[in-house]
């Protein structure tokens, strides 16, 4: 199978210098490559490098075929045309076919484009779609899947995709997996989208400590990284037992050198053996005695290197875990009930009606099309905006929200100073040990809020509405998931798995929503 795109040993740094990641080889040929890894691992970067737009550190990137990078559409950029890059060539066209073309017309003409366009739109789900439609009148998911439409007609043999699912509804999600699965060249695709990534031949992970190159979608390499996690975690148990067995064994052995010294010095005080002789039992004594020690220490510092070797492959390879406080709700206490609700946006009828009970701990999905009223529905419940008809009961002072940028953080803040800021009965010591019970100890407490990753902000705002002297009964997230690595993504769904308040959550991740135990979904529009 013939490489269109190929990296040799390659290694990637941050502007500073921190390494990202070393080592990595791989030929990209006709198959699809899924690149997972922490924020910040080098994802991106790697993609930038093999489109070109950036250097490895290290290593050499060869390119034999044409690249198509995914690039965002944004609001400002005009028309569809505009941003498929095809204005200029449609006009020229539409003047020939007036018969006041010129030469420089016929010279960009292409008499395909049109069957090309439409075949690509149509390929990201966005058949008819209007070329002379102002971009700024579609949803970012549409955006997201014009942008790949742009990649499309290109006509490039490989396909470099970052988060292509993001911000899309279930339909965008299903339409771009379907156009992987019926790519013909090639694919390296950044996504944290389980489903998206199943349907890859390979997944590449990386890290500063190594890269991992599996071969199978995401459910195998699940399976041999939770293998690779137990043999880290029996041989660190091992090392912890031949820790103890050696500490022992030199206990034992520095006793018996005890016993055999206090024997001597008994021998020396009767008197009864010649002076050259006791000499030369001393001399053996204490050599025996030396020997032992450089013995012991030799053997005590091969079990310390062998245990600190298994502790860190331990952190490597061991996520990172967090524990919800309990809410201590009733099973038969009614948290929040809606009842014909209707909801609106500057004067356009957005949702509803909706009716909806949510009693005990239950957990309850809203799902939709992108635009149909999730998010806005989600504020009426909460009561930051007024429902436009219907009735809505809350247990005041029981629910907490997080949308998906985590809005409640304060990026010029410290994690100390936001906490203290929602809760001001908190004294400083009180935030410090709350931020440790959610992976922020000593400095990084005081890390600048705007300075932290996505799976990193989320847990900081779990921090901030969990650390009150009222442990919210409820808990509302807005597409928790779409700026979280998925690292980040099963951390959080062990955190919601030993909840035992209510969820209500807007998510088009099935694998997310199957993970925290839905108990019912609400489909909207």
């Amino acid at each position: 199978m013939p490489a269109f795109l190929t990296f040799d040993r390659i290694a990637a740094t941050r502007p500073d210098g921190t390494p990202l990641f070393s080592g990595l080889t791989l030929a990209l040929g006709r198959e699809r490559v899924g690149l997972v890894g922490r924020n910040g691992s080098g994802k991106s970067t790697l993609l930038a490098i093999a489109a070109g737009l950036r250097e490895p550190a290290n290593g050499t990137v060869t390119r034999e075929g044409g690249i198509g990078l995914l690039e965002q559409v944004q609001p400002e950029q005009g028309t569809v045309a505009r941003a498929l890059g095809v204005g200029p060539v449609l006009q020229a066209m539409a003047r020939l076919e007036a018969g006041h073309g010129t030469a420089e017309d016929a010279a960009i003409a292409e008499w395909d484009l049109p069957d090309r366009l439409a075949l690509a739109l149509e390929e990201v789900g966005l058949p008819g779609l209007g070329l002379d439609r102002d971009v700024a009148s579609l949803s970012g998911g549409e955006r997201t899947r014009l942008g790949l439409a742009a990649v499309l007609l290109k006509q490039p043999d490989v396909l470099l995709l970052d988060e292509p699912t993001n911000n899309l509804d279930q339909a965008g999600r299903e339409a771009i997996r379907a156009l992987l699965q019926r790519w013909h060249g090639g694919a390296l695709v950044v996504s944290h989208d389980r489903a998206l990534l199943d349907d890859m031949d390979r997944i590449v992970a990386l890290s500063p400590v190594g890269v991992t190159v599996h071969g199978g979608g995401w459910t195998s390499f699940v399976a041999a990284r939770d293998a690779a996690r137990a043999l880290a975690e029996g041989e660190l148990d091992q090392a912890k037992r031949s820790a103890g067995q050696q500490a022992r064994s030199a206990q034992k052995q520095a006793e018996k050198q005890a016993r055999r010294d206090k024997a001597g010095r008994a021998t020396k005080a009767r008197g009864d053996l010649p002076r050259i002789l006791l000499g030369k039992m001393q001399q053996q004594a204490e050599a025996t005695a030396a020997g032992n020690r450089v013995l012991a220490e030799k053997q005590a510092q091969e079990v310390r290197e062998r245990l600190d070797a298994a502790r860190q492959q331990v952190e490597v390879v061991t996520p990172l875990t967090i524990t919800l406080p309990p809410s201590h709700l009733p099973a038969n206490r009614t948290v929040l009930a809606l009842e014909q609700v209707m909801v609106a946006h500057d004067g356009r009828h957005v949702a509803g009606p909706v009716s909806l009970t949510i009693t005990g701990p239950e957990r309850v999905a809203l799902r939709g099309a992108n635009g149909s009223g999730k998010t806005s529905l989600l504020r009426v419940a909460m009561g930051t905006v007024e429902p436009a008809g219907g009735v809505v009961r809350r247990a005041e002072g029981g629910i907490a929200m997080l949308d998906q940028h985590v809005s409640l953080l304060v990026s010029n803040r410290t994690l100390v100073e936001n906490i203290r800021d929602y809760h001001p009965e908190i004294s400083e010591q009180q935030a410090y040990e709350i931020l440790a019970r959610f992976a922020f100890r000593n400095r990084e407490a005081q890390r600048l809020a705007g300075t932290l990753s996505g799976g990193e902000r989320l847990r900081a705002g779990l921090a901030m509405v969990f650390s009150g002297p009222h442990v919210p009964q409820v808990l509302v997230l807005d597409e928790p998931t779409n700026h979280l690595d998925v690292d980040a993504i099963e951390e959080l769904e062990h955190a919601l798995a030993g909840y035992d308040g209510a969820l209500i959550v807007v998510s088009h991740d099935r694998n997310f929503l199957s993970a925290i135990g839905i108990d019912r979904e609400i489909v909207l529009g």
